[in-house]
């Protein structure tokens, strides 16, 4: 197995400009991703902020920084996050979105794995645990957004 990149293609019943808003937006990325999300400022490029997936009140929530590197709204939205520390390499997740009859085809990528220099164990056990993590979240990005366009 490479070990590289992770691919997924996902089609929602939601607009483009619906699907932006939840993958960029932190009131909508806690309702289908991490359990508390901040963002410093508006979704622009440059922009940081953090994820945390537990509790933060206790000491197992695990709090992750990030940094926004695109954001064209209906279009793309891209981030670095899974730094080491500051100046260490980080994973680039990407969404492009394209309308398609009926809504809008995501197609997510998320790669850097290799250029975290991990040793092959830890290379491995990573991509596994985030090919299993974007199984699990992407489908509730989809429900959450057509869930969003159904309401009135």
């Amino acid at each position: 197995m490479e070990y590289a990149s992770i691919h997924r293609e996902v089609q929602i019943d939601a607009s483009p400009e619906v699907v932006y808003q939840v993958i960029s937006r932190p009131e909508h990325l806690r309702e289908w991703w991490p359990d508390e999300a901040e963002l410093n400022g508006d979704a622009a490029p440059g922009a940081t902020g953090q994820i945390t997936f537990g509790d933060s009140s206790t000491p197992e929530a695990h709090l992750v920084q990030l940094t926004v590197v695109e954001a064209e709204p209906s279009r793309r939205f891209s981030f670095r996050w899974v730094y080491d520390h500051p100046e260490a390499a980080a994973l680039l997740v990407t969404f492009e979105l394209s309308p398609v009859s009926g809504g809008t085809l995501l197609r997510f990528t998320e790669e850097g794995f290799r250029e975290k220099g991990w040793e092959v164990a830890v290379l491995e056990e990573a991509y596994r645990e985030h090919v299993q993590g974007w199984d699990h979240f992407l489908p509730r990005l989809a429900s959450y957004a057509a869930g969003l366009m159904a309401t009135p």
